[in-house]
Formats: structure tokens, sequence, C-alpha cells
């Protein structure tokens, strides 16, 4: 007979498989986090701008009116081709093709900020409604608060705003 005090003090053992896999992909999310809070600042006004177009207004609507299904192929097409392609920019730009590499890596980074993250934007309320990418949307969220916390992401991204409005006044200041 078993103790049913010990029974529901015990935890449910996971699977091996899922708690790597799991892990593996809080792990990439935790790089991909990194890397975008880093530089955000650095994009931030150009998305606005690009944001605050009517063109992209049109899109948005135009995607958000969309079936949930359809919103995430259309953003999973261009991810799945601009996310390779920015591995191969560093490639190149390891292989000693620094400006090739540069030019490819910074145009992949552009097309993901403009197109995947408006057509996310507009499309995330119809993307919670599917159960498994809503888990995937939390959790890639729950990952960045923690990892914002643990790494004080914030004092280093206020850093980075300062340092490229000391950028942009310099290149104004160059350029008159």
């Amino acid at each position: 007979m078993t103790d049913p005090i010990l029974s529901s003090n015990t935890r449910r053992r996971r699977h091996p498989l899922r708690v790597a896999l799991g892990f593996v992909f809080r792990a990439l999310c935790a790089v991909v986090i990194i890397l975008d809070e880093l530089v955000r600042p650095i994009y931030r006004p150009l998305i606005a701008r690009i944001a605050a177009l009517r063109i992209m207004h049109s899109f948005e609507r135009w995607v958000g009116g969309l079936h949930p299904l359809v919103i995430l192929v259309l953003l999973a097409i261009p991810y799945a081709i601009v996310e390779p392609l920015k591995f191969v920019g560093l490639l190149w730009i390891a292989n000693g093709a620094g400006r090739s590499g540069t030019v490819l890596f910074l145009a992949a980074h552009l097309v993901s900020f403009v197109l995947i993250e408006r057509i996310f934007s507009a499309g995330r309320s119809k993307l919670m409604t599917i159960g498994w990418m809503a888990w995937v949307i939390d959790t890639a969220n729950a990952v960045r608060r923690r990892i914002t916390l643990a790494l004080h992401l914030d004092e280093m991204k206020e850093s980075l705003r300062r340092m490229a409005h000391r950028l942009r006044l310099r290149l104004r200041a160059l350029l008159r």
C-alpha cells in the first residue's frame, strides 16, 4: 500500500529528452535575447520611423485580419530565409570577407527588424490563440525578463542609448 503523504510529495519526473530540449530552447533564447537587448537601442529609432509609415499601417491592418495560421506562415517564411543569412554573414566575416559579410549581416537584420517584427506585432494577438505558439511566446518573454534582470541589461541598454545618441550627434555634425 502506498503512503498518500509520500506519493503526493514526490515530484513527477519529467522525461530527460524533454528536459534537454527545454534547456536547449532556453539557451538559444538567451543568446538571441542578450544580443537583441544590446542592439535594440541602436535600431529602435529606425523601427519607429518605419512603423509610422502609412504603408506599414496598411500592412499591419492586413496582417491583423488574417487567420492565425496564415500569420504564422507569413512569419515563418521570412524568418526561415533571414536567420540563416545572418549566420552566413558571420561566416563570411570570419573567413575574411568582412565588408560583404557585414553588409549581408546588417541587411538580414534590417529585414528581420522591419518585416518580421511588423508581422509579429500585427499578428501577436492571433498567434496567441495557437496553443504551442502562445507557449513559445510566453516562455521567450519569461526568459527575456529573467536574463534582463540577472544581467542588468537595462543599465547596459541605457548606456548604449546614450552612446548611440552621441554617435548620431557626431554624425550629424560631420555631415553638415
